[in-house]
Formats: structure tokens, C-alpha cells, sequence
């Protein structure tokens, strides 16, 4: 694009909406992108004080911010996922349903690498709800050269999905509960309601739940019995950390299970075990999850319900980000905690 005088300018096409606020109250795009300027234009936009436009130069092989904004935003928008815009170059990506948002954030650094691109997103891993906001893209000048838009299209299109939402999968679920002084009535079970709650959040039924000796015989029985009836996700409470008397963790490795995560260094909730046997993924349930709001289960309840599996490989980078604050009212997911599980 060019800038020329106003005065010179009839004749030629906008390349930008122009805005103006006047004294009427009036504030928005008096002339917009593409309008053909008139010798009856002249004393208007002079009268908001612009004496020079942009019009375009058709052998500078340039493309406009709305096209070159619209080329990448469609090519990062993978399942589930839709876009709004432009408005002042801008387009707001959000989900179409409730679910996991996931992220390339290899991919997504890469694009924003290219010049003239910056596509902000909130980290990935998390949950969100359907109409939710997820990212904001734009280029930051009004034009770019055509070969940026071509390679952050190339970029967005090696990897796809850079943005998607995959529902939640996993609805039926059960809790085996462990301890000697619940099983033997010394006190009441706390843990069930806790379990209800975070299971209804994201469209589960607590199916069954079974309260079990110290014992690891039979919590293997139990377990055994959940995954012939079908239950897609077993919950096990109780006996976590590392007393020699703890033995959930015992049962979870004896059951056969691929165990991946044996703690982690998240504070509330280092003791998380999320194992597979089968189609069945088992989670040892924190005790920490009693009496805090959020603890590590928290973070990764999301992607277990959406049925994406957890590898061992993400485990070590978890504890920038993983200590909680405690704060007097719980914000999150609006801190933190979890961050670089979320990344």
C-alpha cells in the first residue's frame, strides 16, 4: 500500500476502514475498506483531521490484515471449534461445545514466529464450555507480504489440529474407597460427595462405589468387578502416600495396570497415580483432594474425562507452575497452578 494526500486520493480505494469520533457522539468506521473515494469525500475526512490515506499498489504483492487474518484463523481451527470476524483485524476463536481445549504449541509458536503474525491462546489442556473464548489472531500492520501469509498457512497446516475440543468421553465411572476405620465403621466417608461433584462437572455418573479393607487383595477384587461391568474410570481414595500401611498404590501396580504417574511435583496434590489396564484408566486420588479445592486432580481430571492419555514424558516440567498459593478465594483456573501441565 501507499499513503498519498487526501486531496489526491480520488478515484482510489480505500485499503482500511477509516474511524472517526465526533461531536455528535458518533465513534466508528466512517469510511470503510474498499470505499472509493469521492471529490464529496474530501471535506469529510479533512474534517476528522485525516489529510492522508492508504490506497493500494496491486505490484506490491501485499495482502490486506482481514485476508491474511482470515487465511491462518481458518487453517488453526481444527474439531469443535469456530471464529468471529474480523473486527479491527481481529478474530476471536471459541469453542463450540463443552470439553477439552487442546493446543499445538509447537505449532503455535512457530506461526507466531512469522512476520507480522501474533495469535494469543489461552493454554491448552484445560477445560472449557461451549461458547467459551479460546484465542484472539490478527497481523499487527493493516498489510503483509503474501509469502507471510503463505507460510503461516503452511505452518498451521503441518500442525493441524493447532486448535481443537474434544468432548468428554468417559461417563460412567466408580470409587473404591480405602481405609480400615471406614471400612470398619470407626468413621464416616467424606471422599464420595467430593467425588460426585467433580464427576457431574463434566457429564459423568458415579456409578458404584466400594468401601475396602487395608487390604490388597481386596481392592483387586473390587477393581476387577468395576472393569468387567464396563466402568470406563476407577477412582481410588485412601492409602496414597508412603506408609508401609498405604497400599493402594500396591493394588494399582499388582492389578496389571501400566502405571505412568506415581507422583508428582504438584503441591496440593504430589501423591496423583494415573495408571491404564486397558480401556479402564485408574486414578489414585489424592488425599489432599479431602479439604482442598484444586489440587493436582484437578488439573488433569479434564484431559482423563476427555479420554486423552497422560504420558510420563509431561511429568517433570509440572513444577513451575505447580505450587498452589492457597489464596483466601480459590480463582482457578484464572492463576497459575497447573500451568505447565496445561502447556
Amino acid at each position: 500500500m501507499k499513503k498519498i494526500s487526501v486531496k489526491d486520493a480520488i478515484g482510489e480505494a480505500l485499503c482500511h476502514d477509516m474511524t472517526a469520533i465526533l461531536a455528535d457522539g458518533f465513534k466508528g468506521v466512517k469510511f470503510k475498506r474498499g470505499h472509493v473515494i469521492t471529490e464529496a469525500d474530501i471535506p469529510e475526512m479533512l474534517n476528522i483531521g485525516k489529510t492522508s490515506v492508504f490506497v493500494w499498489e496491486p505490484e506490491a504483492d501485499e495482502l490486506h490484515e482481514d485476508d491474511a487474518g482470515l487465511a491462518v484463523t481458518r487453517a488453526i481451527c481444527g474439531e469443535n471449534v469456530s471464529y468471529t470476524g474480523p473486527s479491527e483485524g481481529k478474530f476471536q476463536i471459541s469453542s463450540d461445545i463443552d470439553g477439552l481445549f487442546c493446543l499445538n504449541t509447537a505449532a503455535l509458536k512457530s506461526i507466531n514466529g512469522v512476520p507480522d503474525y501474533t495469535i494469543a491462546s489461552r493454554p491448552g489442556n484445560t477445560a472449557v464450555v461451549k461458547g467459551e473464548k479460546l484465542a484472539g489472531a490478527r497481523i499487527v500492520p493493516l498489510v503483509t507480504k503474501r509469502q507471510n501469509v503463505e507460510l503461516a498457512v503452511k505452518l498451521a497446516e503441518e500442525g493441524a489440529p493447532v486448535m481443537r475440543v474434544l468432548p468428554y468421553t468417559v461417563k460412567k465411572a466408580g470409587a473404591i474407597i480405602t481405609g480400615s476405620e471406614i471400612y470398619n465403621g470407626l468413621i464416616p466417608d467424606a471422599f464420595e460427595p467430593i467425588l460426585r461433584r467433580k464427576m457431574t462437572k463434566y457429564g459423568a455418573e458415579l456409578q458404584r462405589v466400594t468401601i475396602c479393607d487395608d487390604d490388597v487383595e481386596m481392592i483387586l477384587k473390587a477393581v476387577r468387578a468395576y472393569i468387567d461391568e464396563g466402568i470406563e474410570l476407577i477412582l481410588l481414595t485412601g492409602g496414597m502416600s508412603v506408609d508401609p500401611d498405604d497400599v493402594t498404590p500396591t493394588a494399582i501396580r499388582e492389578s496389571g495396570a501400566e502405571v505412568v504417574v506415581r507422583g508428582v511435583p504438584m503441591q496440593p496434590g504430589n501423591m496423583l497415580t494415573i495408571a491404564y489396564l486397558g480401556g479402564t484408566t485408574l486414578v489414585g486420588v489424592p488425599g489432599a483432594s479431602m479439604h482442598s479445592p484444586v489440587t493436582s486432580f484437578d488439573v488433569f481430571l479434564p484431559r482423563i474425562m476427555a479420554g486423552v492419555r497422560v504420558e510420563k514424558e509431561q511429568i517433570a516440567a509440572l513444577g513451575s507452575g505447580g505450587f498452589c498459593m492457597n489464596c483466601a478465594k480459590c480463582n482457578y483456573p484464572l492463576c497459575f497452578f497447573g500451568y505447565s501441565a496445561n502447556s
